[in-house]
């Protein structure tokens, strides 16, 4: 089966954050001191995101990322993966990780089935990751890139994203850097949602900037043909390197979204800044069979009228989204809970 929403988009993508807690503090996801976590007991378990990967396969859903928080630390994380590989339906299943427990478990994720890999990478100097993270463990996460390509994971990839004032003065380096471990480097624009709460739009390094700073070195980068419903924008450099932009914030793809996030607790979102979802979870531990829960993700989803960040780019006084007192009553609003 296929479903649409309103504006004839597909259901096709899947995001499921499988834990909502991270070792890093990034700045631009989270900041705070403090956080309110969801409930342990309200956490899915394998079993049962198993479940509901059945059904949304069911609907369209052909590709599904697991995320966080970063998704590392939810325990045998492989046993997951190995679960949801076997299904015939599924096309694609990658995570997306901050690389800091990588090394340790890449093999296993490669052994279990996972196909791809992308590592947030926002930094190549340790005094400037401690900054950002919050964390001293730019090692770990180096270690992890190196980890994650000596198993042999296909498409691996680097996500960067860029703030001006901190870390866009290493575009051309964190390109190098990515060619010479085989990633494709896909730069993301700052974007004001979630936990991005001391974001400005000065901040916001625009994708015309990001090309010119690599043109200054590279010459013009070439646009790639065939982007689909992708969220990264590809271009290719004179010497074949290929890298991506997300420009989410000043160019906005909600036209060919066709993706929605299913948090740890089973909250399911069909836009990264919708403020309300659906629980899956209730119905789901209440006994309801997959053609009910289906019937629950079809109508929402054909209802689904969702243009956030058009909307946001419309704004004459354009803030973060929330505030730090907005999130805390409020966890499934922010990005490290419903995955990003």
């Amino acid at each position: 089966m296929s479903i649409a929403d309103r504006s004839g988009r597909p259901l096709r993508n899947l995001r499921i954050s499988v834990v909502d807690r991270c070792n890093l503090r990034c700045a631009y996801c989270m900041p705070e001191a403090e956080y309110t976590w969801l409930p342990k007991a309200d956490i899915l378990t394998f079993e049962e995101i198993d479940r509901l990967v059945d059904v949304f396969i069911d609907l369209g859903v052909d590709k599904v990322r697991l995320t966080g928080g970063e998704p590392l630390v939810r325990r045998d994380l492989p046993v997951l993966v190995a679960m949801l590989a076997r299904k015939p339906g599924l096309r694609d299943l990658a995570l997306t990780t901050n690389g800091v427990l990588l090394a340790e478990h890449a093999d296993s994720l490669r052994a279990a089935g996972l196909h791809r890999v992308t590592v947030s990478l926002d930094t190549l100097r340790p005094a400037r990751f401690a900054r950002l993270a919050q964390r001293d463990l730019l090692g770990e996460t180096l270690a992890g890139i190196d980890a994650a390509v000596a198993a042999g994971f296909s498409e691996f990839k680097i996500d960067t994203v860029l703030i001006r004032g901190t870390n866009d003065d290493e575009i051309v380096e964190l390109l190098a850097y990515a060619g010479s471990v085989g990633a494709e480097l896909r730069f993301i624009e700052y974007m004001d949602v979630g936990g991005a709460t001391n974001w400005s739009m000065d901040q916001v390094v625009a994708r015309g900037e990001i090309l010119a700073a690599i043109e200054a070195v590279h010459g013009p980068p070439q646009p790639l043909a065939g982007r689909g419903a992708a969220p990264a924008e590809r271009f290719r450099l004179a010497d074949g390197t290929t890298f991506g932009i997300i420009a989410s914030t000043t160019q906005p793809f909600c036209a060919a979204c066709d993706r929605s996030r299913l948090t740890a607790d089973g909250m399911w979102y069909r836009c990264l800044y919708a403020s309300a979802g659906t629980d899956l979870r209730a119905p789901l531990r209440a006994g309801m069979l997959a053609d009910g829960l289906a019937a629950l993700i079809a109508s929402g989803w054909r209802a689904r009228a969702d243009r956030g960040a058009e909307e946001r780019l419309l704004l004459r006084e354009r803030a973060a989204l929330f505030r730090a007192e907005d999130l805390r009553g409020h966890p499934h609003l922010e990005m490290h809970t419903r995955g990003g």
